[in-house]
This record gives structure tokens, C-alpha cells and sequence, in this order.
């Protein structure tokens, strides 16, 4: 204080000088300056500022409810149900749409949705994703206590990349990521003081992935970080290929090889509908190799509600199994969970939906499969029929080619 008692002026504590230099460095390319750009165009559209145009259409994410995807029926009526419990004495709601939400209240706190949950994920919920694991991979068994819901795949990504860092210099962890990417991945590697390790996928061959390349890129990273960790997306986004069942088998070896921890970020998987084509997971092929891989190999694999046929983006639903995780870094990683107390409940509940759908026999059955699959399989043919022909480059930055599963195609794709 000065001598005449007022208050010496500083300058803000806080200024792009002061402030962590790692946020300076994230990009995020889907919700960047182009966005906010047309953002601003639709501001203008509704102050009835004229353009050559009437509406603009957002193809830089993923938002299926935006674009004018209906949701499903049966998850909307339990999710009314759970958020307003009175209903559940309204004749107007199916018996199994109350069963599943008297079974979801009773293992929250309270018997409501809006208590705090256990920081790993509601129980009922986690035992019910390990069960859908186990069908979907043939009878591999699967370990509630391996799996963590998350909000959305992003949150568990991100959880297992600050598991993974550390280092400075030439000892910082490298990540290896594809290039076409999603950009969460190298805004996240930025944020957190990584190295990016890019790898190209071959555009020639459908945007697939060679092993040679995966090799090159590691030697080249060796000189000046530590590579720990390979991100795979599977299917592709944005590129939409999915990985046949010896590539992902070639990946795991290499892996085994390179001593590299796997991520793989599988939030498409019931995108797939080219002919021929077949999602396989990676810890279904990893156990399929024999104890050699599945004792050894270290996997983090996610999914969420928000892609798919769901397309429940704004619950923000997802989980990751890990497999094969150290104790003493897996009671970390339950302890970095615990920090932000727990995932929102409604995702964790719309995710035990997503894995716990109707059957047959129960009452909502018929008209969930009237609301699932068909659409989404119309959609995507009738996309193929457009697309087919068409040039394979029709701008210097936009391609079309032949995607094995649907999510941004066609894409714009950056290097």
C-alpha cells in the first residue's frame, strides 16, 4: 500500500504471458475458427441479414440429433422415467421401460438420478457394459472391475493419455496417432505436454494401415522422445475404414514388440455396413492370440453413446475396459477418477441402455428395432449410391472413397 493508503497498481496476474503455455499450444480443429465463423453466419441468417443461402449445415462434428436423427424411443421413456419418477405409475409407459428404470434408481443414491455416483460408475451399470463386452466378443469374459464410465469416450481417453505422460525433453512420452485424425487426440497431447507421433494411413488402399509405416514412424520418434503409447481408431474417424481381423492382429504383435500401451478408440463399432465388412475388437483378437498377447499387452478400449445409432451426444455416455493395467497404476488411475467425483449419472444410465437394449419378447422390442438398425442402414446405402462414381478428388482438400462404416464422410482432411 502507498503512502497515501491506496493500492499499488499491478498488472493481471493471469495474462497470455502467465498462463500455461500448453493450452496456447491445443488446437481444436471442430470447434475452431471455422465454427465460430459460422456461428456467426447463422446469427446473421435469423437477423435477416441476406445471403445467397438460407441455413447453414455443420459438418465439422458428429451430432446425428442436430442434423435431424430421430432418438430412440425406448432410451428416451426410461431417461424420462429415471429424471421423473412419478411417471413410473403412468399406464402410457411399457413394463420393461419401468423395470429398467426402477433397477437404475435403486443403485443410485437416494434412489435418484441426481445423486452423486460412485466415482468408477454406477454398479449395476458397470456389471451390465461387462456383460455386453462378453456377448459382443464371443464369450471372452469381462471384469466389471476393469471398467470405468466416462463422460463420453473423450473423458477416458484423456484420463488414460495423463496416466501415460511424463518425462521432459528427449525422455517425454510420444504418442503415436493417425494422421487423418481426430483432433482430440493432438489437442489432448498438447495439453498435456506430450510429443505427437504421427502415422500415416495409406489413402491409396482406403485409407489403411501398414505396419511398415507404424515402424517407420517409431524409429524416427525414437530420436527425440520415448514412444509409450499407440492410439487406433477403429473404425476410422475420419476416414471411416475398419480394420480387418489380421491388421488388427499385426498391430497387437507390434505392440508386443515395441513394448507400447494400445488405445483404442472403437465409438463406431455398430457403423459398420459395407459389404464384407466386420468390426472386430481388439481385445476379443488380443485374447483370440493366445496367452502370449492377453497375459502381456496393455489396452485401454472405449466406447459411447453419442455415435452409433444412438447419437446421444449431450448425455455424455461412454466407458473404457482396461486389460492387463499394473494394480498400483490402476488404483491411480481409480484415484484421478475419484478427483472429478463421478461421471454425470444420466450418461451412465443411457449407457446401460445402450448395452442392456430391448429383447425379444419384451414389450419395447418391436419398436426399438423400428427405430434402430434400418434407418441407419438406408442412410448409409443410400450414400454409397450417391457418392458411387463420383470423381475420387473433387477438391484439392476433399476426397471421396469407398468408407467401410459412416461417420464424416466425405471428409475434409487435414494434414
Amino acid at each position: 500500500m502507498s503512502e497515501n493508503g491506496a493500492l499499488p497498481r499491478l498488472g493481471k496476474v493471469l495474462t497470455v504471458d502467465t498462463m500455461n503455455p500448453n493450452v496456447k499450444k491445443v488446437d481444436y480443429a471442430v470447434r475452431g475458427p471455422i465454427v465460430q465463423r459460422a456461428v456467426q453466419i447463422e446469427k446473421e441468417l435469423k437477423e435477416g441479414v441476406k445471403k445467397p443461402f438460407e441455413e447453414v449445415i455443420k459438418a465439422n462434428i458428429g451430432d446425428a440429433h442436430a442434423m435431424g436423427q430421430q432418438p430412440i424411443t425406448f432410451f428416451r421413456q426410461v431417461m424420462a422415467l429415471c429424471t421423473y419418477p412419478q411417471l413410473l405409475d403412468d399406464n402410457k409407459f411399457p413394463e420393461d421401460t419401468k423395470s429398467r428404470a426402477r433397477r437404475i434408481l435403486q443403485s443410485c443414491g437416494g434412489n435418484s438420478i441426481g445423486a452423486y455416483t460412485t466415482s468408477q460408475g454406477i454398479d449395476c451399470v458397470r456389471h451390465d457394459v461387462a456383460n455386453y463386452i462378453q456377448r459382443r466378443d464371443g464369450g471372452i469374459p469381462s471384469d466389471p472391475d476393469n471398467i470405468y464410465l466416462t463422460t463420453g469416450a473423450s473423458d477416458g481417453i484423456v484420463t488414460i493419455l495423463k496416466l501415460l505422460t511424463a518425462g521432459e525433453g528427449r525422455t517425454r512420452t510420444g504418442v503415436m496417432i493417425s494422421i487423418p485424425q481426430y483432433p482430440l487426440y493432438s489437442a489432448s497431447i498438447a495439453e498435456l505436454g506430450a510429443v505427437q507421433v504421427n502415422y500415416y494411413l495409406n489413402e491409396e488402399k482406403c485409407w489403411s494401415l501398414d505396419i511398415s509405416e507404424l515402424q517407420r514412424s517409431l524409429q524416427a520418434a525414437r530420436e527425440h522422445c520415448i514412444p509409450r503409447v499407440l492410439c487406433i481408431i477403429n473404425p476410422g474417424n475420419p476416414t471411416g475404414q475398419v480394420q480387418s481381423r489380421q491388421c488388427i492382429e499385426d498391430v497387437i504383435k507390434f505392440a508386443a514388440k515395441e513394448n507400447l500401451f494400445l488405445m483404442a478408440d472403437e465409438v463406431y463399432q455398430d457403423n459398420v455396413y459395407a459389404e464384407g465388412c466386420e468390426f472386430h475388437s481388439f481385445k476379443k483378437v488380443l485374447f483370440e492370440m493366445g496367452p502370449e498377447y492377453s497375459s502381456k499387452v496393455e489396452l485401454a478400449s472405449f466406447h459411447s453413446t453419442s455415435k452409433c445409432y444412438m447419437g446421444e451426444c449431450g448425455f455424455r455416455g461412454g466407458y473404457m475396459e482396461v486389460i492387463n493395467m499394473d494394480p498400483e497404476v490402476k488404483a491411480q488411475l481409480t484415484k484421478l477418477v475419484s478427483v472429478r467425483l463421478c461421471p454425470p449419472a444420466p450418461g451412465q444410465a443411457l449407457m446401460d441402455l445402450v448395452v442392456n437394449s430391448p429383447q425379444p419378447g419384451e414389450p419395447s422390442y418391436q419398436t426399438f428395432i423400428k427405430d434402430d438398425h434400418p434407418s441407419s442402414n438406408r442412410q448409409a446405402q443410400d450414400f454409397a449410391q450417391q457418392t458411387e462414381g463420383i470423381p475420387s478428388e473433387i477438391h484439392p482438400a476433399v476426397f471421396l472413397t469407398q468408407f467401410s462404416s459412416t461417420n464424416y464422410s466425405p471428409s475434409t482432411t487435414t494434414y
